[in-house]
Formats: C-alpha cells, structure tokens, sequence
C-alpha cells in the first residue's frame, strides 16, 4: 500500500531519511497522521525508524516530530485551572516514588500539579500502580471531575488517557520489535509528546543514569535531556532538566504499598536521607520553574512544606478526592502485608560497594509488585525492603534485604538476582552524588 496526497509520496520520505536528509513539518505531519489512521503500513515505518536510528534528527526536525505526534490525540486543555501548571516527568527507575512526594510539596507552596502518570513495566515501577495500591483510590477520572481537583486541592494525578499522544503507543509498538528503541530522538519525542498534549505551563525532567536507568552514562543522560528540553523550546514550553543518579534503588522500598508508606514516611520528616534530598531538590526545581523566587527561597519554601505537615496533608486531600482512604496515609500499618516475608543474606562481612538497581527491579518484578506485560495483574503487597545501601557496612549473616511475597516457591529466583545485584568489598565506595547535571532551555 503506497500513501499519497498532492506532492508527496510515503516512499520519498523514508528514501530521504534514508540518504540522510532532513525531513520537513509537513512530511513529518502526513507521516504520523497516515500511521496513526492506518494509511501508512507497519512496513514503511519500519523502514523510516530504522533510517532515523542510523541517520538520526536535528533539533527542528525533532521537535515537529513530537509535536505531530502531540496533535495525533487530544489536548488536555489546563486553562480552567488557576495559577502555574508545573509537570514532573522521570525516565523511569527502581523505588522512584518521588511524585508521591514533590507533587504535595508543590501543591502545598502553591503551584498547580495535573498530572498524568504510567503503570510499571519490566524492571521499573509506576506511580499509577503505587496510586491503586491505596483502596478506593481513582486513578481513571473525568476530565471535569480531574479540573476541579487540581483547583481545589493542588494536585490530582491520573493514569495516562488512551486518547493521549496514539501515535507514540503504535510506535513504541514498532520500535520494540524492530530494535529501534534507544534512538535519542525516538525516546525523546516519546516523552515530550505525552507532556505536551498534558497540556501544563512549565515541565521539570529528572532523567535517570546510572545500573537502575535506561541511559548508563552521565553522557547518554545529558544527550537525551537536551534534545527534551530543545523540543520544550521549539513548542514554546519552559523545560529544564534535572540529570539523576539510578546507581541504586531510591530509598529503600521497591514495591507499590511498600513505596507508599515510604513516601509517606518521607513527607513526615521520617525517609531515608537519598530519597528526602531528591525530592527536595526537585520540588525546588519546580517551584523555580513557576517562577516562585531565585533558586535558595524555593528550596526554603520546599522544605518549610516538608516540615510543617503541609504536603503531607496536600496529599491526605489528594486521596481523599480521588475516592481513597485517607486512613491509610494517616497510618501506613493498615496495608495489607504480604503472606511470607525471606531476608537475602549477606555471604560475608564488608561495604556495600555498588549495587545493580535494576536486577533489584526485576527482583521485585518476580516477587509480584510488577508486570512482564502491560495487562498483566500485580501484589501491592509484594516487593523488597533493603536494609542496607551502597556504602554500608555488613557482617557475614545478616540480611541485606527482606523479600515480600503471597507465594513462597517466588522467592527462589528474586532472592538469586538480589544477591548477586548488592556485591560486598573490603572497602567503602566513594560517596555518590544525587545531582550529577542540570539542562535549562
């Protein structure tokens, strides 16, 4: 099947990307639309993907990609909310739960926070899936009804619309089985599609490096974070982008409720010291995007809601509105526990010296707390417990970590990647930094 309007011809695009050329708005915007209708087979977006993985994207060519594929779905339109809308997106990680955190804390100095967020796949987790582990809790809302949240309580965060961006799900689709996913340009124009159909005035990107992340390097992070941000440019949207250390799991729960109270636990002053300094450090970011005050009263501010029970009660109401139990952020001990609980023990005495975050992930995935495929059912309850991170001391026998489970014969293949992903030398690593770069438009 050949595509063909006035002028322009299916064929001619990839042979021009193909030999190296760079591709107009226009061809760009018949592509995506002839796709995204079915004119266009999945044979001669193969081929395109596959031209552009080896040839590539400038910045202009990149940013009307993401924008066709924005205008292949519906727009959220966010003007009925008052005030500075201010998105938060991760390129994904182990035990990132950071949107439970900075989205109160935002919301709590006064920044506007509609978010749409994913499920989990594979070794990552999602904050939708953390969300549903809350009973009651709607993650799937009106678009009235999810409005009227945010003007009332700051905050509202709900799965992604089928109707968001179709272009980029039938394309990841391709991309996957044709080996074209980690194209910079690709994954770029994945993500800042979706962020601004969203529809939000300002967005922060903490992009993950590191054993736990999609991009390993410092450099491969920094790539990726410009061509975000160049594109937040090109579409007229204030982008900066934040690049984060993933060389191990963020805080010390990996599972869905298990991440929760840790949150929670976290927003009342009571989290472990790397997720709290994340999380302040990216609500801060926030607060600076929407243009709250130089960059040292926006962590002052961030802190302050920290500390004085405000975001925690942000999100209280969050909940609350989304028709969860508040009960169970008030007092996280009323999660349903898994039935078996197995620690992973430490073979010899010595410092934690790296860990490799993401067999952590897919240690929880077997556990139960994730999924091989996007329809598969998750355990809330299921997950990992890790009782000491990178730089630590432990002696010969005692439990690295503590495996949650609702059957026993899971435990067997979680606990092997567990053990061989926390390796113990004679002497401490160095300290890592959280903030390893900064990308402003």
């Amino acid at each position: 099947m050949e595509r063909e309007v006035t002028g322009m011809r299916t064929v001619d695009i990839i042979k021009a990307k193909r030999d190296g050329r760079a591709l107009s708005k226009d061809e760009l915007r018949y592509f995506i639309g002839g796709f995204t209708k079915g004119e266009i087979p999945d044979y001669q977006v193969s081929a395109l993907l596959m031209a552009v993985y080896f040839n590539g994207m400038n910045a202009e060519e990149t940013a009307a990609l993401t924008l066709a594929m924005a205008d292949s779905g519906d727009r959220v339109d966010l003007s009925a909310i008052g005030g500075t809308k201010v998105d938060k997106h991760s390129t994904g990680g182990v035990g990132d739960k950071t949107t439970l955190v900075i989205a109160p804390i935002a919301a709590a100095c006064g920044i506007k926070v509609a978010k749409m967020s994913g499920r989990g796949l594979g070794h990552t987790g999602g904050t939708i899936d953390k969300l549903e582990s809350i009973p009651g809790l709607r993650t799937s809302i009106e678009r009235e009804e999810f409005l009227d949240i945010v003007n009332r309580v700051g905050l509202c965060v709900i799965g992604q619309s089928g109707d968001l961006a179709p272009a980029d799900k039938k394309l990841y689709a391709l991309r996957d089985v044709t080996a074209t996913v980690d194209s910079v340009p690709l994954i770029a124009a994945s993500i800042m599609s979706k962020k601004i159909a969203a529809g939000s005035d300002r967005i922060l990107l903490d992009v993950k490096t590191g054993s736990g992340s999609f991009m390993k390097t410092v450099e491969q992070a920094k790539a990726l974070a410009e061509v975000m941000v160049s594109i937040g440019k090109h579409n007229n949207r204030r982008t900066m982008a934040l690049i984060t250390n993933m060389d191990a799991p963020l805080g010390n729960a990996v599972g869905n409720s298990l991440e929760v109270a840790e949150a929670v636990d976290t927003l009342k002053g009571k989290g472990p010291a790397d997720l709290t300094e994340v999380c302040l450090l990216l609500a801060s970011h926030m607060l600076y995007l929407a243009d709250t005050g130089p960059m040292d009263r926006c962590e002052a501010l961030a802190r302050e809601a920290l500390a004085s029970g405000a975001a925690l009660k942000c999100l209280i109401k969050m909940v609350e509105a989304q028709g969860g139990d508040p009960a169970y952020i008030e007092d996280t001990g009323k999660f349903a526990k898994a039935k078996y609980c197995r620690p992973v023990k430490a073979t010899r005495s010595g410092y934690i010296v790296s860990t490799d975050t993401e067999r952590c992930g897919v240690a929880s995935a077997l556990l139960g707390a994730g999924r091989a495929k996007k329809e598969d059912a998750i355990d809330y309850s299921a997950g990992i417990l890790l009782q000491y991170k990178n730089g630590d001391y432990v002696k010969e026998g005692e439990p690295l970590a503590l495996m949650f489970a609702d059957k026993e014969n899971l435990f067997d293949a979680a606990a092997f990647e567990l053990a061989n992903a926390l390796k113990i030398g004679g002497e401490p690593p160095a300290r890592a930094e959280i903030l390893l770069g900064r990308v402003e438009g």
